[in-house]
């Protein structure tokens, strides 16, 4: 294994909580989504202990509904339900709670398509430019849909319909898709909900880029020469962690590879999910 690789999975286990999960920084209260990112993260490691101590913690916050809790204190569906189904996918735990959690997803939306939403696009449709026949996803069940979680369910949903149901996932994925495709903003990245407020352009940011590009996966629609030259740009030159994170990873998924694509992207910073994302970055660019 890369030595990359293996500081960064040294680091995940070493901060992982006596609950089996993950805070955002280590020693913080265990949540959802850096729980999910770090067992990502870790799903093909040899310590079987520490995953499966992460996977108990996992189960026990599944709700009945089928949707994964924010954290213990926390009762409501979270939007990282669709990391849990990606990590279930990756895992190739292809079980009933597995199941729950894709009917979940694939039957969350946003409120733009609601009727009173649709009113309201109609009578002031400049205020915010969007299509609202095509839903995403929300941070929070009856919410606005926005790019990044949207990204991750679209990620999710792909990965489960390899697992079967593909057919009944196909609808959903599309729209998702189209959705992503026309909040794309002038500069050719994403910013984190519109391309358009106000009659004014939004720009993009590195990390819904990223993440939007790895969702469409491929899609015909994108010129990809293009976008991925973009990210490699946006990747040497941004200064934020996570930016960096999620920027190598687009590149890895599409197998792109620069003289710095091995190289850490600063100092250990106590991010889980950022170190997160960069092991698996690096896993992939192992492979």
């Amino acid at each position: 294994m890369p030595q990359c690789v293996a500081s960064r999975l040294d680091l995940l286990r070493s901060w992982q909580n006596a609950d089996g999960g993950w805070g955002y920084f280590p020693g913080h209260t265990s949540w959802l989504e850096p729980t999910a990112y770090a067992l990502l993260a870790l799903a093909h490691d040899p310590d079987a202990e520490c995953c499966a101590r992460g996977w108990r913690l996992l189960r026990s916050w599944q709700l009945p509904d089928g949707a994964w809790r924010a954290c213990a204190a926390v009762g409501e569906p979270h939007w990282a339900t669709s990391l849990v189904v990606t990590l279930h996918a990756w895992a190739g735990v292809s079980d009933e709670r597995f199941r729950r959690g894709v009917r979940w997803l694939a039957g969350s939306t946003g409120t733009e398509t609601r009727p009173l939403s649709r009113l309201a696009h109609w009578v002031r449709p400049g205020l915010v430019e969007y299509d609202p026949a095509l839903s995403g996803w929300p941070w929070r069940t009856g919410s606005s849909a926005w790019v990044e979680p949207t990204a991750h369910a679209l990620m999710a949903l792909r990965g489960a319909a390899r697992h079967g149901n593909d057919g009944v996932l196909a609808g959903r994925i599309g729209t998702g898709e189209r959705m992503l495709l026309e909040r794309r903003c002038r500069d050719g990245g994403w910013n984190y909900g519109n391309r358009r407020v106000l009659g004014a352009d939004l720009p993009s940011f590195p990390e819904t880029t990223a993440m939007a590009l790895m969702a469409l996966d491929g899609h015909p629609s994108v010129d990809w020469p293009r976008a991925l030259a973009q990210v490699e740009a946006s990747y040497r030159q941004t200064r934020s962690t996570l930016g960096r994170a999620w920027l190598g990873a687009c590149l890895a998924l599409y197998g792109v590879r620069t003289q710095t694509m091995g190289e850490a992207a600063g100092p250990d910073a106590p991010d889980v999910v950022a170190r997160a994302v960069e092991a698996i970055r690096w896993e992939r660019l192992a492979q």
